[in-house]
């Protein structure tokens, strides 16, 4: 599984952050699409998930963000993937 931020920021006046998740079996789609509370769309192969957050708990609001946003995307990334593979192994 790959899991890449494709968008971030506001939208509708929320915070918001974008994941596109690729190499899911069909098998595991259906799954994540039927027991995920999150906004999805599969997009091909690709599923497109949106999390949205509150202010204070948006990863991306802190100074420290700004100044090194390449490694709070990464570590992102590391935890929606983490999150998914936990979460598919209730397969």
């Amino acid at each position: 599984m790959i899991v890449n931020i494709s968008d971030y920021g506001d939208r509708d006046d929320k915070k918001f952050i974008e994941y596109s998740i690729s190499g899911l079996s069909e098998m595991q789609l259906d799954y994540l699409k039927t027991n995920l509370n999150e906004d999805i769309v599969v997009r091909g192969e690709v599923m497109v998930l949106t999390m949205y957050f509150r202010d204070e708990l948006y990863p991306f609001k802190s100074d420290v963000a700004k100044i090194r946003l390449d490694d709070f995307i990464a570590r992102e990334e590391i935890e929606m993937n983490v999150f998914l593979s936990s979460f598919l192994e209730d397969m």
